[in-house]
């Protein structure tokens, strides 16, 4: 199956990545995104280590991740007076490479879309294997039959529930939300504030304000900015420091994301022609690795694909022996009781821990460890 026809859903950052592969691999590639647009701005991601490093160099834009970069900035953690308890430092928190979402995507998106179908605007609405390719259906375009689609459409993958089955046989609530919110005001230097399950930060590198609380299982609609500030505003209520000030800024803003911290697990990345790819496989929980599975899978699938001469069954199960084992960090972190610890015990024990800086090596040693720890093939291309 060389020179095959490849539907990814999903145009964030794992779609484009694969995307990238598959067009040098030479096949025809074609990305549908249900928003309208590539999405601008965002958090704050990050790159660690050699294999981060090489990848992006092998795809040829490590130089622009660089030129593109936000730099890692320190961040004080607050009491409600606004005195300093501890410093959270930027190399902690922003890896080696840390560049904005929506840089990262547009980047990869400038990169592919030459060579490759965009869709934005739709989703598909139904997948069908035959014997020769998948059939698939779409909100709005006519259908299609391609030989293989990939899923590289986050936690709450579509292509997910079409193929594995509901959300709720593959993804698991771990008790904390967190949100990203544009404000229409500067709140100074990076800050982070904590009272018990609640952290507000301001400034920092994740989002102008980033909030992470503790929580039973919420309903809500995703899509709906106004339910989702109404969440924030109930949770936030009463709270120190200068959180008035900072929901008041929420109420005004035109951009908010609210969404869980949860993991997922699939028994298989693939079934038949459909393989997962990114958070949709292995979804990450803020703890700084999602990025990287993301933009390192996708070169291993691709490269497994073209490895195989586009026999798709030896090639995702090749993808699925590397990426399980690399994978296995997005299955034990869990960022929620770092970030917005529980009681005022824990609040001073994570404070204290930022004050060794020997800890605070031996954290990153571990993390480093992590992002390293798969080997990487060449799959017969000069780099």
């Amino acid at each position: 199956m060389k020179n095959a026809s490849i539907l990814i859903s999903g145009a964030s950052i794992a779609g484009p990545a694969l995307a990238h592969w598959l067009i040098r691999h030479g096949h025809a590639v074609t990305v549908v995104e249900k928003a309208p647009a590539l999405r601008p701005g965002g958090q704050a991601v990050d790159f660690k280590g050699a294999t981060h490093r090489t990848v992006l160099s092998r795809m040829g834009i490590l130089d622009d991740v660089r030129a593109l970069q936000t730099g890692g900035t320190d961040q004080r953690i607050v009491d409600a007076a606004g005195r300093t308890l501890a410093v959270l430092p930027g190399e902690f928190t922003g890896g080696e490479l840390e560049i904005r979402r929506g840089d990262l995507a547009r980047l990869l998106y400038e990169r592919t879309a030459p060579a490759c179908a965009y869709v934005f605007g739709d989703s598909i609405t139904s997948l069908t294997e035959t014997q020769d390719g998948v059939h698939v259906t779409f909100e709005r375009a006519a259908p299609r039959t391609f030989d293989l689609v990939v899923g590289a459409d986050g936690i709450h993958s579509n292509v997910r529930r079409l193929v594995f089955g509901p959300e709720r046989d593959h993804v698991r609530f771990l008790g904390h939300y967190y949100a990203l919110v544009d404000l229409d005001r500067d709140f100074g230097s990076p800050k982070m504030y904590n009272e018990p399950g609640r952290m507000v930060a301001v400034g920092g590198p994740k989002a102008p304000a980033f909030f992470v609380f503790a929580s039973g299982q919420l309903d809500y609609d995703r899509y709906d900015a106004a339910q989702q500030k109404d969440v924030l505003a109930r949770v936030y209520a009463g709270m120190g420091w200068r959180v008035p000030e900072v929901m008041e800024a929420v109420e005004r803003s035109s951009g908010v994301y609210l969404d869980s911290l949860s993991q997922v697990g699939v028994d298989a990345y693939s079934r038949g022609r459909v393989v997962l790819l990114g958070d949709a496989a292995y979804g990450n929980t803020l703890a700084g690795f999602g990025t990287g599975l993301a933009v390192v899978g996708a070169y291993v699938l691709a490269g497994e694909l073209a490895a195989a001469g586009g026999d798709h069954r030896r090639a995702f199960a090749a993808y699925e022996r590397q990426m399980r084992p690399y994978a296995r960090i997005a299955r034990n972190g869990n960022a929620g009781p770092f970030l917005a610890p529980g009681t005022p015990s824990r609040i001073r024990m994570r404070n204290w821990m930022f004050k060794y800086r020997l800890l605070l090596t031996v954290m990153q040693k571990m993390t480093d460890k992590f992002a390293t720890g798969i080997d990487l093939k060449t799959y017969g291309e000069t780099y």
